[in-house]
């Protein structure tokens, strides 16, 4: 059975979907109990899926160690963790309260730490050999200048990875990051000019043109992921970050800059 937080949507809708069609149980967190109904519905119609909601907030310890026990009060057992759950403002570090550097930190680093502490604790009493994913991103090692808080999150969580990794491989439970670039979800429809218009189209087109597949990726492009890395088929890779990102992140500039220079290659 699988564990994802931020399930209601986006990525996590789509990993649910894909653990649902190759037959695992799945535990859905998410602060929306609207979006956990449909995103059960859909799994139990379309997957006949085994499902169980916990809805609650990422900011609340005891929400987070009660995911885990009614996991194991419900199948006994955790296989595979997702920690997918984002949350993020766009402002720079000039402007960035600490209410919201605080809330950003609680969600997006405390939760998935303390949650795999718990989850990996039940994998360890139960003699599973299991998995843990953390959801990272391609800004973590490339910032944009208006993401502090939840960039200082994304390189943490891939640390963490690392710590996890190496404290829990004696036990066989493997720990992976996966970086993901330009995925199309609500999180990329949000940005706004000084104005207030929004942006995120003419974004969206200037991150496809430093993209060499020339294109943003769809969630379930990560899904995929890490429904491999779960499985046998990944058994012997841990303590490391995997770039999902179309080659983003190792190309040198725009196409458009490319082609000024070469016209007849780009």
């Amino acid at each position: 059975m699988v564990i994802i937080t931020g399930a209601a949507g986006g990525i996590g809708l789509a990993t649910a979907k894909k653990f649902a069609e190759n037959n695992f149980c799945i535990v859905l967190s998410d602060i929306n109990q609207d979006g956990l109904n449909k995103a059960v519905e859909i799994l139990e119609k379309e997957y006949e899926a085994d499902c169980l909601i916990c809805h609650g907030n990422l900011e609340d310890i005891n929400y987070i160690e009660n995911i885990v026990k009614q996991t194991i009060a419900k199948w006994g057992r955790i296989d595979v963790l997702i920690n997918n759950a984002a949350w993020r403002i766009i402002e720079t570090m000039r402007t960035i309260s600490l209410e919201n550097w605080e809330k950003t930190l609680r969600i997006n680093l405390t939760a998935p730490a303390f949650l795999a502490k718990y989850a990996a604790g039940a994998m360890e009493e139960n003699k599973i050999a299991g998995v843990i994913i953390n959801i990272s991103s391609v800004m973590s090692q490339n910032a944009g200048g208006y993401g502090p808080a939840y960039i200082t999150c994304k390189g943490g969580i891939e640390s963490l990875t690392y710590e996890l990794a190496t404290l829990y491989g004696p036990k066989g439970i493997r720990v992976v990051a996966v970086n993901p670039g330009n995925i199309v979800t609500n999180l990329s429809n949000d940005y706004k000019d000084g104005s207030g218009n929004n942006i995120s189209e003419q974004l969206k087109n200037h991150m496809d043109d430093n993209t060499p597949l020339q294109r943003a990726g769809n969630p379930e492009e990560i899904a995929n992921v890490c429904y491999w890395l779960s499985s046998n088929e990944a058994s012997f890779i841990t303590g490391t970050s995997i770039l999902v990102d179309g080659g983003f992140f190792h190309n040198f500039n725009a196409y458009k800059m490319k082609k000024l220079q070469f016209p007849n290659e780009f």
